[in-house]
């Protein structure tokens, strides 16, 4: 009697830790490491353009590959990349991107989408803006710069990992940072060369609903070290 009872004290104790410990299991079934695609992402459609480990199907935007040593600790840093952004090869019209993203104290970086024209990266792409600031307007990380101001500036300090997803589909931007859905933006809304549709200017030559809808994706050199990683995109139908 004294063994069933020590046995049935016992087992109170250990059903619900053993029943904790499935449900991570499952849980981090259903997870990546990093840089890799989980068995979900690979069903749901997503694509990984960087494996952590070389900088293949990256180049400059001069043309050039992109060097090994900016290659650092699993993530891709543009800084002293010899262009002013290392983009993909592969060309993106409707999609999804979700990556991660760490930026050095002061810097000035963005991730740049459906860029048309390499020789002209600025005047032919949309920038999401990354910047160790505090503040929420156009050129604070999360706003389409010069654009759209983000709500709030949802970033976390310099130094610390933060997950971004953004979406390009048709007309429609849509930027979510560390979970929390900041700027959205109709393209179509964008009328005019050099003015936004409250009256503000912009720095843009071409109205934005004329912008390129394809075009390469890539991140920003501003003269800081900035990194990148899990960078994955899912193509829209």
């Amino acid at each position: 009697m004294n063994f069933l009872r020590r046995f049935s004290s016992i087992s109170r104790f250990l059903l619900p830790l053993l029943v904790l410990c499935s449900g991570l299991a499952v849980t981090a079934g259903c997870l990546a490491a990093d840089n890799a695609l989980s068995e979900k992402e690979k069903a749901d459609g997503w694509k990984l353009l960087f494996d952590g480990k070389t900088t293949d199907g990256w180049i400059t935007n001069k043309g050039g590959p992109v060097p090994v040593h900016r290659l650092q600790n699993g993530a891709l840093n543009p800084h002293e990349s010899g262009g002013y952004l290392i983009v993909h090869r592969e060309r993106f019209g409707n999609f999804a991107l979700a990556c991660d993203f760490k930026l050095s104290k002061g810097c000035n970086s963005g991730i740049f989408l459906r860029t048309g024209d390499l020789k002209d990266v600025v005047q032919t792409g949309i920038e999401l803006a990354l910047d160790d600031t505090k503040g929420h307007g156009k050129h604070d990380t999360g706003a389409i710069y010069d654009l759209v101001a983000p709500k709030r500036n949802a970033m976390k300090p310099a130094g610390e990992w933060n997950h971004v997803e953004l979406t390009c589909d048709a007309n429609q931007i849509t930027v979510a940072l560390n979970g929390e859905t900041v700027t959205r933006m109709d393209l179509d809304q964008w009328t005019e060369p050099g003015k936004n549709p409250d009256g503000t200017a912009n720095k843009f030559k071409t109205a934005y609903k004329k912008m390129p809808r394809e075009g390469h994706l890539g991140f920003q050199d501003h003269g800081k070290d900035c990194w990148f990683k899990n960078i994955k995109v899912k193509e829209l139908k």
